[in-house]
């Protein structure tokens, strides 16, 4: 059986103080390493025979605890970055909220943002979704682990599974250093077997 293993990276500094990421290299904080840690031999239970990372370092070294364990190569692929967030990366949700109330208020609604040089979603979507897609195909038989980040994993999952947009608006964004899990059926495709796992 085909199975995914899609890990949201531990926690960085820019998460613990509610700071857009998106694209920007920000690295795992103290308590990110630590998740990465714990949650390393729980996802080496699953046996990966590959793991597939963003190659952000917050998701790349949070992959590298468990390769650690497995002795696993990890393979990096730019599709699975963050969404990228433009003019809001390095500001506060705080700082965004004031200066573009607007904007801010549709993002929160899980609506489209114009400008700000913010990244579409259905392309985030497409790139994710394309990325795991690929992951999978390296161990079509076995598990595979893939870490990346909670905004961009969440759209590729409505790709995968065909969820709507208004399906998709109620699932929350991964918890730090928690997971997906999906299988492939030869008949229905992806299937969701749990979400937001650790």
């Amino acid at each position: 059986m085909n199975r995914l293993i899609v890990v949201r990276h531990g926690r960085t500094g820019w998460n613990a103080s509610r700071r857009v990421q998106g694209q920007t290299d920000a690295a795992l904080d103290e308590v990110g390493r630590a998740q990465a840690r714990a949650a390393a031999p729980r996802l080496a239970e699953l046996a990966p025979a590959a793991i597939v990372a963003s190659d952000l370092s917050r998701a790349a070294d949070t992959a590298a605890e468990l390769a650690a364990l497995t002795g696993l190569e990890v393979r990096l692929d730019p599709r699975l970055r963050e969404r990228s967030f433009g003019q809001w990366q390095g500001l506060r949700n705080s700082e965004i909220a004031e200066r573009f109330p607007e904007g801010y208020a549709r993002w929160q609604a899980g609506q489209a943002v114009d400008g700000f040089d913010i990244e579409p979603v259905d392309e985030v979507a497409k790139r994710t979704a394309a990325a795991l897609q690929d992951a999978a195909d390296l161990a079509p038989d076995s598990t595979v682990a893939v870490f990346g980040h909670g905004a961009s994993t969440k759209y590729a999952l409505g790709v995968l599974l065909g969820w709507p947009a208004p399906v998709l608006r109620t699932v929350r964004v991964l918890g730090n250093c928690r997971w997906v899990e999906l299988h492939r059926d030869a008949v229905r495709g992806w299937q969701l077997d749990g979400y937001n796992l650790r």
